[in-house]
């Protein structure tokens, strides 16, 4: 989907919610809840202080890029993705802070605690945001579909200190462009009967699928809005664009989403990767560099209430190139020390010396917590409950409360940590 920041917002005032109510909700059971600059708008909930600052979080160094900057630095042009380097340039004046994950993370599990009670039916696509559906739970709620969405908004802001963009609509495609049209902290709510009019007026690119250059081959042959898909022949897509995506375009330009939210997504697996300012050889560094990424990655374990049997690492070498090793365990972790002892060997006894400009860690083959099975080579009891008593205290005092003493003292120069990314895309919007 094109980004919602290029959308006409004029086109659409009209399915704004305000004070004295939204348009008619009816039979518009899907909510697309998407947080507003969601890391930056953490950072500054935790620093009131920068409230009237521009704002910018991502790497810090010159390899660094921007992953999430306020709407104040937006209107210098600094935008996600982007070169920490360029966005220094157009806003020399901002505050420029590294992520927080662990923040983020707990952040996030708030948010989603209060969709959950709301409905079960739960469609997280990354940390900040996710797709509602509130069909069942209309009538114990006794209000609509938008009445839901402006309770979680009030509930957000309260709860967590940020705000929220609610899109509602009939379908997960009309509630998430909804959402991006709505921000910031706004909702927007699509008539079941105004699909079309919503969507025709828009250009190609929102259209989920549509990226530059297709945007770019439909515009050559006078298909620039969604109105000029929807009313294109069938056979003239499939010989422009081949029959899967011709007709993937076609109904979503025709305003047909059959998609349910899925709930049941399963992480197939969880990790953290660190890009550094220089490049480093010293062994001994990238292990500590190591044992913070399994701790990072162990806590976002525990976090969701899942352990792992294969631990993986990333490296790549100063030219670009990047090898993973992995090894199975016998028994699924969430402990930091065992993490880190396999991240180790494999580092030790299956990576090539080198300069290194990036290193991660991962965990894969994902499940829910269960009893601890017995082995004759099971590590020393006690880590997992020492990592239990630092979660509590990191929840009440903060990240920095609480680490392993290998890692206080400087830290090597970094470009920024990078979120973890999931194995595939999140569900298509």
């Amino acid at each position: 989907m094109g980004r919602s920041g290029d959308l006409p917002r004029g086109l659409v005032e009209r399915y704004r919610a305000g004070p004295d109510g939204w348009p008619d909700d009816t039979g518009c059971p899907m909510l697309h809840v998407d947080m507003d600059a969601f890391y930056a708008s953490v950072e500054i909930r935790e620093r009131p202080e920068l409230v009237d600052r521009p704002v910018v979080v991502g790497g810090v160094g010159v390899r660094g890029v921007v992953s999430s900057a306020n709407y104040l630095a937006r209107t210098f042009g600094v935008r996600s993705a982007m070169p920490t380097s360029q966005a220094r340039r157009l806003c020399p004046q901002a505050v420029f802070l590294p992520p927080t994950f662990a923040l983020y993370q707990e952040v996030s599990a708030g948010v989603l605690a209060i969709f959950r009670e709301i409905t079960p039916l739960v469609e997280p696509l990354s940390l900040d945001e996710a797709f509602l559906d509130v069909s069942g739970a209309l009538r114990r709620l006794r209000t609509t579909p938008a009445g839901v969405g402006a309770r979680i908004r009030e509930r957000v802001r309260a709860e967590h200190g940020i705000v929220c963009s609610v899109g509602v609509g009939p379908t997960k495609f009309v509630a998430k462009l909804a959402s991006g049209l709505a921000k910031p902290d706004g909702m927007l709510v699509v008539p079941r009967g105004e699909i079309t009019d919503f969507l025709h007026p828009l250009p190609v690119s929102a259209l989920w699928g549509v990226g530059k250059r297709t945007a770019e081959r439909l515009a050559d042959v006078g298909l620039e809005r969604v109105a000029d898909v929807a009313a294109a022949p069938l056979p003239r897509l499939r010989r422009m664009l081949g029959v899967a995506m011709a007709e993937h375009l076609h109904a979503l330009a025709s305003g047909h989403d059959d998609r349910a939210v899925q709930p049941s997504n399963v992480e197939k697996s969880i990790g953290a990767e660190e890009t550094f300012e220089v490049d480093h050889f010293d062994r001994a560094l990238l292990k500590r560099e190591l044992l913070r990424l399994s701790e990072r990655t162990a806590a976002s374990l525990r976090a969701r209430g899942l352990r792992g049997r294969t631990v993986s690492i990333k490296v790549r070498y100063a030219d670009f190139t990047t090898i993973s090793r992995a090894k199975t365990l016998m028994v699924a972790t969430d402990v930091t020390q065992e993490i880190y002892r396999t991240a180790i060997q494999l580092l030790d006894e299956q990576t090539p010396p080198g300069a290194v400009r990036l290193i991660g860690v991962r965990v894969e083959q994902l499940g829910t917590g269960g009893s601890e099975q017995l082995a004759l080579d099971a590590p020393e009891q006690g880590w997992r409950e020492a990592d239990q008593a630092a979660d509590r205290a990191r929840s009440k005092f903060g990240t920095a409360a609480i680490r392993p003493a290998a890692l206080l003292g400087n830290r090597p120069d970094r470009a920024g940590a990078t979120e973890p990314k999931p194995d595939k895309p999140a569900p298509a919007p």
